[in-house]
Parts: C-alpha cells; structure tokens; sequence
C-alpha cells in the first residue's frame, strides 16, 4: 500500500539586529506658574529658590544610570498563556494518523510526519492510532520557557516578525520575543522548538553584556542535524553576517534540548536555580 509523504516545513526562527530602537528618559521638570498677579521680586524669589534647591539636590544622571541598569519587567503581550497551550493541544490533534475508508472496503490512512522523521510502516501507522502521542512535555517545557525569559525580563509578544518570512525573531534592544501566530496551527512540539531556539538567542545575549545586548556565542555544538543543513540558505538569511548565521547555527542545532535553552537562560541571565532538579551539565554543549 502506498502511504502519502507530507513534504516537511522548516520553521525559520532567528535574531533581528538590524533595527535601530532608541528609548528616551525625560528629565523631570520644575514647574512654575507665572501670573499678572504675582509681582515680579516674588516671582524672582521663588525661581532663586527653586535654582537653590536644584544645586544643592543630588544630580540626576546617576539616577537615570541605576534605572538603566535595573532588571526590567517581562511580561506576555498578545497571549493568554492558557488559551494558549489551549490551541496548541487542539493542533496537536493533527500530528495523529487517522485512516479514510471506501465503499469497496480500502483503507487510505493520513498522517504526518516532521522534517527529518523516516517514513511510517502500515504497521507504526496503526500502533500511533492506538497510542495518540503525548505532548505533556512539549507543555511543560513551554510553561517552563515562558517563566524564566519574563523572569530575564523579556516581553514575548504573539505577532508578526519585523524580518519577513521568519517565524520568531529576538530583539535585544526592545527585549522582545516575537512569534508568528501561525506556528501554533504546526502543534506543541514546532512551538516548543522555536521557543527554545529564540531563548537559546536570549542567553547569547545575557553573555555578551545583558538582555539588551547583541548576541555572542555561548560555545555550544554547532554540528545542524541533516535536515537543517540547508536552512541558513534560506531568503531571511541572504543578508545575515558570518557572525549572525554563527549564533543561529548555534540556536538551530541545539533547539531540540528544550530544557537547555531553560538553564541557559538561568544560568546567563544572572536568574536563581530552581530549588531542586536544576543542576547538571549542558546538553549540546562541545
């Protein structure tokens, strides 16, 4: 019997350098309301007192490099993470085979299968009928993502990347993680992948500086499984540096450990080890 073949999509996840986001702090102002009324050596007097007050205040910039520095608050925009885990347990639904059966008594059966799997057996077919797979730790793992990258303080925003064709990018200036609605139609499993890819993305930053800076590598394997050797010849790629496909060869060979990306994060972003399970060494790591 001849099985159908689902031609296998690469998800295309990755970093957005290439934007310039500046964010200006305004100095607070002294205010002072001038009046017909109020005769002018009064009106002398009070801005002699406020210039007294302003010299012998504490100066500002330190204030404003201490609120630099200080950890921001992440947070989820765009996303209910129930509703959420919610959809990607409906879509899941579409990764177990189902059969179609004809007036003449065949069978065709449906199924598929991701970038790099072998084909299924009639055989494996019917057992993954019997025994649906479980994606309790592709949820898990996404729970699990999402609390640490808003405890590093990244916002994770359910949105259209800026890079064109891309299904998440990181943004370190802005401290945001973007991902394409429609990677929850590909199932926990896709989405757990390209979380993981884009917090591997987050501690190369936290490494090289903090949050906000510009990735560095992490000295992770960057040996691309077979079915990925052709991804950084992708079109969102044609302009990316040597550096830049670097650090996503990085990110894509090690984006199926989804407990890494969880201590890399603890562990470069300056976060607190769970208290217990949390040691061990690196998966992935040359």
């Amino acid at each position: 019997m001849a099985l159908p073949r689902v031609a296998p999509v690469a998800v295309v996840a990755g970093l957005l350098l290439s934007l310039g986001v500046g964010l200006t702090l305004l100095p607070n102002r002294w205010r002072l309301r001038e009046s017909a009324a109020v005769p002018t050596t009064q009106l002398a007097a009070e801005q002699q007192k406020l210039k007294d007050a302003s010299e012998l205040a504490p100066p500002l910039q330190p204030l404003w490099d201490a609120l630099a520095l200080a950890p921001q608050p992440g947070g989820l925009r765009n996303i209910d993470q129930e509703m959420l885990l919610q959809q990607l347990r409906a879509a899941d639904a579409a990764w177990i085979p189902t059969a179609e059966r004809f007036p003449d008594g065949s069978t065709r059966y449906h199924y598929q299968r991701r970038a790099g799997e072998p084909q299924l057996s009639l055989a494996e077919i019917r057992h993954k009928m019997a025994n649906p797979p479980s994606f309790d730790a592709e949820q898990a793992a996404i729970r699990d993502l999402i609390e640490v990258l808003i405890q590093a303080g990244v916002q994770i925003e359910l949105a259209p990347p800026r890079k064109s064709g891309a299904a998440a990018e990181w943004d370190p200036q802005v401290r945001t993680l973007r991902i394409k609605p429609r990677v929850i139609a590909s199932g926990s499993t896709e989405f757990a992948e390209v979380l993981n890819h884009e917090a591997i993305h987050v501690a190369q930053s936290c490494s090289n500086g903090g949050v906000r800076a510009m990735p560095g590598l992490l000295g992770l394997s960057r040996d691309l499984p077979p079915h990925l050797d052709a991804v950084l010849g992708d079109a969102v790629y044609l302009s990316a540096s040597p550096q830049m496909k670097e650090l996503e060869k990085e990110a894509y060979a090690n984006q199926k450990w989804l407990d890494l990306g969880l201590r890399l994060v603890r562990q470069h972003c300056g976060l607190a080890a769970p208290p217990s399970g949390g040691g061990g060494s690196l998966a992935g790591a040359s």
